[in-house]
């Protein structure tokens, strides 16, 4: 199958997840604004099963958070799921990592980034996301799931890095990819714009 065509049903499949879920909805309940980011938004999901959402509130209320996750846990098939209390760092968030498992028994990864509003990094991933979808055109977006696709498994290298390789580098394949991120590592992803 045409490697273009996998990736549309790969996203086309995190979308319906993504809707059926409810979560959204449930960090809206407690009042958030929620910003789907990544590889989903841009149209560059490739094989690795991943949907980053951002989520938004004026004040970061553990309590809260543990609310609407324990919300989802109770209607949804959680395999496992990961906590991070960074409320007292630059960061000023708290990072669940959910393994989620669907009718089909894929197992997708939904990574919820809750941000105290106003905070440094409010809105730095998704004026990346914007970047990258204003900068992408076919040649590059096949260039980028080519990679992906191409990416042995039990590799992970992020896709930002890969979009920094491909935007600033030029980079084509998998292998100028790994000779760039050897020469060319990305410090501060952060910082990053196509």
């Amino acid at each position: 199958m045409d490697i273009l065509e996998l990736a549309r049903q790969n996203q086309q499949k995190a979308w319906k997840i993504l809707d059926s879920s409810g979560i959204i909805p449930a960090w809206e309940r407690i009042g958030a604004t929620v910003h789907l980011v990544g590889s989903l938004k841009t149209g560059l999901m490739a094989k690795s099963r991943d949907i980053d959402l951002h989520i938004y509130t004026d004040k970061l209320d553990i309590g809260e958070s543990f609310s609407v996750m324990q919300e989802l846990a109770e209607r949804l098939s959680f395999k496992e799921v990961q906590y991070k209390n960074l409320i007292h760092t630059e960061e000023e968030c708290i990072e669940w990592h959910v393994l989620f498992e669907d009718e089909e028994m894929h197992t997708w990864k939904f990574d919820m980034i809750h941000i105290r509003k106003n905070s440094r990094y409010d809105g730095v991933v998704e004026n990346v996301t914007d970047a990258i979808m204003d900068r992408l055109t076919p040649e590059i977006r096949k260039t980028i799931i080519q990679i992906k696709f191409d990416v042995p498994e039990g590799i992970s290298i992020p896709g930002i890095e890969i979009y920094h390789a491909v935007f600033t580098g030029g980079v084509s394949s998998y292998t100028e990819l790994k000779q760039w991120i050897k020469n060319n590592p990305l410090t501060n992803s952060l910082e990053w714009l196509p």
